[in-house]
């Protein structure tokens, strides 16, 4: 198994990473099937009986057939020839999850291409489509990320055995796109920590950590639209509006140092993947609450503020945490 895997490394670094690539003559390869196999003892049978008694419908037979995976051999061939493959970039997931990505496959042929299977080479997950003439049709594949932060995506294969299922025609591609993997959130974290006081206010250090963080108050006639906070109001069923005066005391920080993440924990993951994976659902809880809030890993600090781009930001900067090193 390693000598196939140093020969699979070696083979993968001499190709190199597209995201678009049309298949030619030096890019695809062609071995006879065990169904092919069979198929050639066989006509090597009917050939040798054919000789030795004589036989002229033995010998129609044995051409015939000889002549029909000639031409199997030459259309499946030229199934994948000629055929232009094209990746869609993948959207950000979270480790642990199924990464999904399109494959766009194009031809300019006039006639229709049957039976294209594409997989993740290494694999046994294959996704089939026939590709019409002059047209274009997608697959959908998918890996499993084990790892946080920017990974390319794993090197691709794709196959056909049409017409005979004699000869197998395939391809190895490597893309040039990347995916990011965020942490995979905490499955059952703790409450959001308590905001800290803002500079300047008058918030006293000791009422703040007494309370956990909320940043809302009920709903009092006469507040705006735009500050109740209505995923929250989904789930009570009472209408509850952001405080902005405790928001203006106080700040929700998100803070790699203050995690409170014990090292003893049975949780499979080095103490940084622990405390990236609180982090991480926080962050989706205070989304989700609609709490403002701030990301500080170590040097790195990303202000307070509220939206999809923000916690796409806070989430981006947990998955690279970290990558330099």
């Amino acid at each position: 198994m390693k000598l196939r895997g140093r020969l699979q490394a070696w083979f993968e670094s001499r190709i190199a990473p597209r995201d678009t690539v049309t298949l030619t003559q030096r890019s695809v390869y062609i071995l006879p099937t065990r169904p092919g196999w069979m198929m050639a003892v066989t006509l090597l049978v009917l050939l040798i009986a054919s000789i030795n008694y004589q036989l002229n419908l033995g010998y129609a037979l044995t051409f015939l057939l000889a002549g029909c995976a000639v031409v199997g051999m030459h259309v499946c061939h030229g199934t994948l020839r000629g055929l232009t493959m094209h990746l869609v970039a993948p959207d950000a997931q979270f480790m642990g999850a199924s990464v999904p990505f399109c494959i766009q496959l194009s031809s300019r042929k006039r006639s229709v291409r049957y039976g294209i299977g594409m997989a993740v080479w290494g694999t046994e997950h294959w996704s089939w489509t026939d590709v019409p003439s002059q047209g274009s049709s997608k697959v959908q594949l998918s890996f499993k990320a084990t790892r946080r932060g920017l990974q390319r995506l794993p090197t691709l294969t794709a196959e056909t055995r049409f017409p005979l299922g004699t000869f197998r025609v395939w391809t190895i591609w490597r893309p040039a796109a990347q995916v990011l993997v965020y942490p995979a959130p905490e499955p059952h974290p703790p409450p959001l920590p308590p905001g800290l006081p803002s500079p300047g206010s008058a918030l006293s250090s000791a009422q703040s950590p007494s309370t956990d963080w909320d940043g809302v108050r009920p709903y009092r006639r006469g507040d705006p639209l735009k500050s109740i906070v209505w995923k929250k109001a989904a789930k009570t069923d009472n209408l509850v509006s952001r405080d902005t005066q405790h928001a203006q005391q106080s700040e929700l920080w998100l803070d790699l140092s203050r995690t409170g993440y014990a090292a003893g924990g049975n949780t499979g993951q080095s103490p940084l993947e622990a405390q990236l994976s609180r982090l991480c659902a926080w962050v989706l809880l205070a989304d989700k609450q609609g709490t403002r809030y701030g990301l500080r890993l170590g040097a790195l600090e990303i202000g307070p503020d509220l939206g999809e781009a923000h916690k796409r930001a806070c989430l981006q900067a947990l998955a690279r945490y970290g990558e330099a090193a």
